[in-house]
């Protein structure tokens, strides 16, 4: 109580913002989102509440973002690595991974009518396709009362925890599907396929994509397959040649000069090498705040949040809470 009372205090006092404005004017803030879903849509009932937020929110996560921030565009970050021109005080960039249809549907139009751009990154592979990822699909299947984390983990071969089925259990469970090769994961997948399936469309199709691009929003790489690039087994795939499929599927094609590491995962030498493959900017999900005195550099942070860090117990958004999540994150330079 004593610790929400203070929070509630310096937020609204605007001592908060004070030391934000102080403290991060030369910075760009990179946030991340996944899924933005109205609860009245078919798909809130079977998606990963982890990386899911209510349009509603959303809306309000914009609206302090506007407040605290300066949100830039893609070509302004591109403009300020070039030296062409600085990004303005607590820059801020807005960035969206996967390729969710629902963006389009709950995100663009929240944009749109604040006039405001963004930066999607999309997997090459699931422009066209109507499921989603094994992770969200067992997420799916479990949510609707279909898959138990129990069984999830025998059929990898591990050993369950006795009566475990929250939600907790079935995150170790996919874990484990995570760590296994492809062939075997998707032997142990096979069974659970049919009960993972919500019947329902979530991936974006081309016509989607373009969409985005002519509402603001810039279109830049998540990988070929959503493989974490350090298991990649074909890691010029994942890069070189999801940069090509992707740009056949955009009009006018335009190959994508930004890319995120799908899962968060990279290495210094894999970094290099995805900037080599000619992507400007490279967005990791390292939680730092990027400092711009010289320019923003090409290696860059981003900040993600779940919808649980920025609610009171009764869904209630509280900005304060935001504030703290993102105000107070390190200042860092990922590479030399």
């Amino acid at each position: 109580m004593l610790s929400d009372l203070v929070r509630k205090f310096f937020y609204g006092s605007g001592l908060l913002g004070l030391y934000h404005r102080m403290r991060n004017r030369r910075t760009l803030t990179v946030v991340m989102f996944h899924r933005v879903i109205d609860p009245a849509d078919p798909r809130w009932n079977s998606c990963d509440p982890d990386y899911t937020l209510e349009a509603s929110l959303f809306e309000r996560c914009i609206r302090f973002l506007q407040r605290h921030y300066r949100i830039v565009s893609t070509d302004e970050v591109l403009a300020a690595r070039n030296g062409e021109r600085a990004l303005p005080p607590r820059a801020l960039l807005i960035t969206f991974d996967d390729g969710w249809s629902d963006n389009v549907e709950f995100a663009l139009p929240r944009l749109r009518a604040h006039s405001l751009p963004a930066l999607l990154f999309v997997v090459a592979d699931v422009i066209g396709r109507r499921l989603p990822f094994f992770q969200e699909r067992l997420i799916a299947g479990w949510r609707l009362g279909r898959v138990k984390a129990a069984d999830l983990v025998s059929a990898a071969g591990g050993t369950p925890s006795s009566g475990g089925n929250s939600i907790d259990d079935l995150r170790r469970a996919i874990a484990v599907l995570e760590g296994l090769d492809e062939a075997t994961r998707e032997r142990v997948f096979a069974p659970f396929a049919a009960d993972t399936d919500d019947g329902l469309r979530h991936m974006v199709v081309a016509d989607e994509l373009n969409q985005l691009a002519q509402g603001g929003v810039c279109i830049g790489l998540h990988g070929k397959t959503h493989t974490p690039m350090p298991r990649a087994v074909d890691l010029d795939a994942e890069l070189g040649g999801a940069r090509a499929i992707v740009a056949a599927h955009l009009d006018p094609a335009i190959a994508p000069r930004t890319m995120s590491f799908p899962h968060g995962r990279y290495t210094p030498e894999i970094a290099r090498r995805a900037h080599d493959a000619g992507y400007e900017l490279v967005f990791t999900s390292d939680p730092t705040i990027n400092p711009v005195d010289a320019g923003p550099h090409w290696l860059l942070g981003r900040i993600g949040f779940e919808q649980a860090g920025i609610v009171d117990r009764q869904g209630r958004f509280r900005a304060d809470k935001l504030a703290l999540l993102l105000f107070r994150k390190p200042q860092r330079q990922l590479a030399a």
